[in-house]
């Protein structure tokens, strides 16, 4: 069934998500970003708001009052420590901080699926509209899972969407099975001994390991007979030693990004980490630390939430891209793909849009009533 946004709504959706952009918030401190979206939420009718929920976050709940399917569908909220380059006129007001993901586009959707409900209400189940904090370091889908409102809402499914820079405007892209990578961030701390420089025996400087690990890392995703599918390790940073030229260094660390479409891969993969930072520290005599941070899991998307979203798309008139590989970037609703059956979407905002993370970046506002309608047709989908 095809859907359509009324353009009042629309222009209230824009006009939402542009004071967002205004305004962005880095990961833990979405205060008044959740502020505005309780403001327009609260001008709605049919719905329950729950706060600080996994910190920042709201949900907004639309219960029909007749037994029927629970439906979870999320957005998220923060933005990114990057300086913005834009000059129009809703660019950031924050120095050094800016929307360069979408979120505010992410969350204007989200917006208009409450408006859209409020005036065209379910008749049986539950909607909860997720507003979720702390994307970009991957502990906002976890804490969110770990609230006391998840002992009790036991969502049926779980849907989210991503805009896509890069993929025709509009277009739907989904894919069955992992539509993006797990991931995690890799820091390993080495501790040896100084010495003069001009005695180098005598102390333990951990450059030997250092170069081992800038090598070796990179390296491990090619091993033969061990991986199912794609894995990859990015070397992101590197430091040794201080600015004395008389000293030999005694600490250092290297950090990197690990990357599979496969969960079991990645446990693979950081097996084969652990055993060369053991085997170089072994050689050399040096003390080492491994830490994990900014953890994601695959998103895999289930085969009948698939094909609602390929549904949705064709009820819509929207073109639809099946991708054959998964994204190598990470999506923590992949916590919620883990627990339920689910999905995540993308829409295309443009083939020759600047890139996800660009200081050029900008959310397209075009998508923001054909994202709503491919979320409505879902509900209709699932709620009849």
């Amino acid at each position: 069934m095809f859907i359509e946004i009324p353009t009042s709504i629309e222009t209230k959706l824009v006009d939402l998500r542009k004071t967002l952009h205004r305004h962005p918030e880095l990961s833990g401190k979405e205060f008044q970003t959740a502020s505005r979206i309780k403001k327009f939420l609260w001008e709605l009718h049919g719905f329950q708001i729950t706060e600080k929920v996994g910190g920042n976050g709201l949900i907004a709940v639309f219960d029909s009052g007749v037994p029927g399917p629970s439906v979870l569908l999320r957005c998220d909220m923060d933005a990114l420590p990057i300086q913005e380059s834009n000059d129009f006129a809703h660019r950031s007001v924050n120095d050094g901080v800016a929307h360069k993901c979408g979120h505010d586009g992410h969350m204007a959707v989200m917006a208009g699926v409450a408006a859209m409900l409020s005036a065209n209400p379910i008749s049986k189940g539950k909607i909860a509209l997720l507003f979720q904090p702390e994307e970009e370091n991957g502990r906002g889908a976890e804490r969110v899972l770990n609230d006391e409102f998840f002992q009790a809402f036991k969502p049926d499914w779980v849907f989210a969407m991503h805009n896509l820079p890069g993929f025709k405007e509009s277009a739907v892209v989904s894919r069955e099975g992992c539509f993006a990578s797990a991931s995690q961030g890799l820091i390993v701390k080495l501790f040896g001994a100084t010495s003069h420089a001009a005695h180098p025996e005598q102390g333990r400087s951990p450059e030997k390991v250092v170069s081992g690990l800038l090598t070796g890392l990179c390296e491990l995703p090619y091993i033969p007979n061990i991986y199912d599918d794609f894995c990859l390790v990015t070397i992101i940073h590197a430091r040794m030693g201080e600015r004395a030229f008389g000293t030999t260094p005694e600490e250092a660390v290297v950090m990197a990004t690990l990357r599979s479409y496969l969960d079991s891969d990645m446990n693979l993969l950081t097996k084969e980490v652990e055993k060369l930072v053991k085997n170089l520290c072994d050689r050399f005599n040096i003390e080492y630390e491994i830490e994990y941070t900014e953890i994601y899991p695959a998103t895999n998307n289930d085969k009948q939430a698939h094909q609602m979203v390929m549904n949705a798309a064709k009820a819509n008139g929207l073109e639809l891209l099946e991708i054959h590989e998964p994204f190598r970037w990470s999506e923590d609703f992949g916590r919620f793909t883990q627990k339920y059956p689910g999905a995540v979407f993308g829409i295309g905002v443009g083939e020759n849009h600047p890139g996800l993370h660009n200081n050029d970046y900008d959310f397209n506002d075009k998508i923001i009533p054909k994202a709503v309608a491919v979320f409505m047709n879902i509900i209709k989908q699932v709620h009849g």
